[in-house]
């Protein structure tokens, strides 16, 4: 097209609207963006087409001013004049309900109408669009809604943008910049954990309210067994080892296609990656080629890749379902990075409709639907999304062989809660049994039996901590209660029997929900059904987790502020580094707000320490013996009872009571396959429980990042209730 191939429509009034609606702003903010993108681009990299899946950059522009004049000024304006009806060709993508198009592959050929053609035609739409959302018409919500799809659909464009110049820019020579200077180098992220999430009938989808794709409707329940999700993306340096042990050319990772495709295309390396001639790798992005950060995480792979890597690590990808749940179910304080800020996340979910999907009448409805076949789901968002584009339902899609978008991968796992505390098990067992000085970790002596045993021997009259801290809350509990705001989930680490919670719980009718988390599933699920029997309406979801690890909270807390509550004293069970690391993290998962009740037992005289963990009736020998019991039970042990003696020690240096268990002879016993001596004498330290100051604690909560609030101290012997806050 040229001028010459007919008169333009003649220009519209250029003045603003005298009101701006909310819906008018948001349309200029987002054309204006498009613009943006533009300026650090010359007019020739604008025509350019690097290939067939990518477009030039003048295309979009036009495209998404096209989308407008399509379907709401030519659909509802009867006065609004079509600037170029040539450019209904040009300018559809694949809408077949409208007409004719040129093909995709040829896009890079249209070189008219010229960049200031379409530049222009951007302006006369986004004219008649300002007159016609200052209408009568703009109150409708047939027009609303197409508004709110065709700002969505451009910045959609907006990402592919970036995308298409990033992949132009990397065939060229010299490695143009886009836009500068080049990212920071990241620091280490440390290794990826993975968080547990218990699954079950899980909602899904769009709940309604605010903009949504058809694609992510309806909401529907969907069954999830329980799995782990990494808290982060892997990274180049994690993708780097993949390459060293010849992922690329093990054929025993790749799906079929995928392994053809690599053969075919030579792959052996994400997208934009090269080497130099010093054998050092770079990566091309829209800041230039840079030196390949290890610590950032990969980018530019495809499905069959991030496929392959998984089974390289013996792992696998989320489903969609998994991952839209371990977003929604995080909260404020969760541990999940990297959710939406930084890749797109492939998932092992190919893209259909879900359970009722129906495509929109007309036009409109080829949006999606008609593309539910041979893609893979994407979810989260990347560094080149819109702010405010995405949200935890959003589904992108491409085709499994497609790695020009901002891709990346994030680790999935099955986790069946028993065979993972059980694998768990034998690793702590294993490992602490081969130290020279041998131990076991305290968190596995709470099974259903140690539970019991415990509530036992808080029962016992030497045992003083459990009776002065129940003493304490009965007396206080009123002034703590005061702390708790109204509606606030209540998040109790190592609930036990929950027996100390009901006195917080009857003390303070102001909170809504109530999340326990145990590592005994057994103990923890008995406790949470007696607590939904007495309050019939607090709302109760336990956590079958290692609360010392990363760990999700429920949807009962989500949205609602926050209270850790974690009596007992049994953050004396940690070491001092070991504890402020817990805090730390507990501040975290508490969110902005969040406050944490925590019961600390006091320093005090040591004949009294002694008697409280080495009683005449030998209830706390039981409770130490019964960590052998189940490990003997557990891992296929052999071990002996009878040849080991329980002991406790106080520890003055390191102010903490220890208990061990001690050899009577010289003994092997074998665990899990493994042979393990001991000498008589030699001890397996099984429990510390540290004993403060007032001024210990608080030097403690400030290595976690909380200050100390108040504070509720016994008369002897003495036990405290610490309220800390951000």
């Amino acid at each position: 097209m040229s001028p010459a191939d007919g008169a333009r429509p003649a220009q519209r009034d250029t003045s603003s609207p005298s009101v701006e609606t909310p819906l008018l702003a948001r349309y200029h903010s987002v054309r204006s963006h498009t613009a943006a993108l533009t300026l650090p681009l010359s007019a020739e990299d604008q025509v350019v087409q690097s290939m067939p899946d990518a477009s030039p950059v003048k295309w979009h522009q036009a495209h998404t001013t096209w989308f407008f004049e399509t379907f709401l000024l030519q659909a509802f304006d009867p006065d609004y004049q079509v600037f170029d009806p040539g450019y209904a060709y040009l300018f559809n993508s694949y809408y077949e309900a409208v007409g004719p198009r040129r093909p995709r592959p040829e896009r890079g050929l249209i070189t008219r109408p010229s960049l200031s053609e379409v530049r222009a035609y951007r302006r006369h739409v986004d004219l008649a669009m300002a007159d016609f959302l200052a209408g009568p018409a703009a109150e409708r919500r047939e027009v609303q809604a197409l508004v709110e799809l065709g700002l969505a659909h451009e910045e959609q464009h907006q990402e592919l943008i970036l995308m298409d110049v990033l992949h132009l820019f990397a065939q060229m020579p010299g490695d143009p910049v886009y836009q500068g200077p080049p990212p920071a180098r990241r620091d280490d992220p440390g290794p990826a954990r993975f968080l547990r999430f218990a699954g079950g009938l899980v909602p899904v989808g769009h709940s309604g309210g605010g903009f949504a794709f058809d694609n992510e409707g309806p909401r529907h329940d969907v069954w999830l067994e329980p799995y782990g999700l990494a808290d982060r993306l892997v990274t180049n340096g994690e993708w780097l080892e993949f390459i060293e042990d010849d992922g690329y050319r093990k054929a025993d990772l790749w799906l079929s296609d995928g392994w053809a495709l690599i053969q075919r295309e030579g792959w052996s390396h994400p997208l934009y990656w090269r080497l130099d001639h010093a054998g050092g790798w770079w990566e091309m992005t829209l800041a230039g080629a840079v030196p390949l950060d290890p610590h950032a995480p990969v980018a530019h792979v495809s499905y069959y890749e991030a496929d392959a890597y998984a089974h390289w690590r013996g792992k696998r990808l989320p489903t969609e379902a998994e991952w839209e749940h371990a977003v929604r179910r995080q909260g404020e304080g969760g541990e999940l990075r990297q959710a939406s800020d930084e890749l797109w996340q492939w998932t092992a979910s190919a893209y259909l409709g879900y359970p009722g999907f129906r495509p929109a009448a007309g036009a409109v409805g080829e949006y999606n639907g008609k593309f539910m076949i041979g893609q893979m789901v994407l979810r989260g968002g990347c560094s080149a999304t819109p702010e405010g584009h995405v949200r935890p339902s959003y589904r992108n899609f491409f085709q499994p062989h497609q790695r020009w978008m901002f891709s990346g991968v994030r680790l999935a796992e099955d986790q069946a809660a028993a065979e993972a505390d059980i694998d768990a098990f034998r690793q702590d067992v294993v490992a602490g049994l081969s130290q020279p000085r041998k131990r076991l970790p305290s968190k596995y002596f709470y099974d259903a039996r140690g539970a019991a045993l415990f509530e036992e021997i808080c029962r016992l009259p030497e045992y003083y901590p459990t009776r002065t801290e129940m003493a304490l809350l009965d007396h206080v509990a009123g002034e703590i209660a005061a702390h708790i705001p109204d509606g606030a989930a209540l998040i109790e680490y190592g609930s036990g029997a929950s027996l100390k919670t009901r006195r917080l719980l009857d003390a303070a009718p102001q909170i809504a929900a109530y999340t326990p988390v145990d590592i005994s599933t057994e103990a923890l699920l008995e406790a949470a059904e007696a607590i939904r029997r007495l309050y019939p309406r607090l709302l109760v979801e336990p956590v079958a987790a290692d609360f010392t690890q990363a760990f999700a909270l429920p949807a009962v807390a989500e949205g609602r502020p926050r209270v850790g509550f974690f009596p007992g004293s049994t953050i004396g069970n940690f070491e001092a580094d070991e504890a402020a690391r817990f805090l730390a993290e507990a501040r975290k998962l508490l969110g902005a707000g969040g406050r944490m009740i925590v019961g600390a037992d006091l320093v005090k005289d040591e004949g009294v320490l002694i008697r409280a963990y080495d009683d005449a009736q030998g209830v706390t020998a039981a409770f130490n013996f019964n960590l052998l019991a189940r490990i003997d039970r557990e891992l296929d042990a052999d071990i002996d009872l009878g040849k080991f003696a329980h002991r406790a020690v106080w520890n003055a240096r390191d102010s903490r009571i220890e208990m061990h268990l001690l050899s009577t002879e010289d003994q092997v016993f074998e665990v899990a396959g493994r042979e393990f001596s001991m000498r008589a004498g030699e001890t397996i330290h099984t429990e510390n429980s540290h004993k403060y100051t007032v001024e210990a604690f608080e030097a403690l909560a400030a290595r976690g990042g909380w200050r100390l609030a108040a504070r509720w101290i016994s008369p002897d012997p003495a036990f405290a209730i610490f309220l800390l806050q951000e």
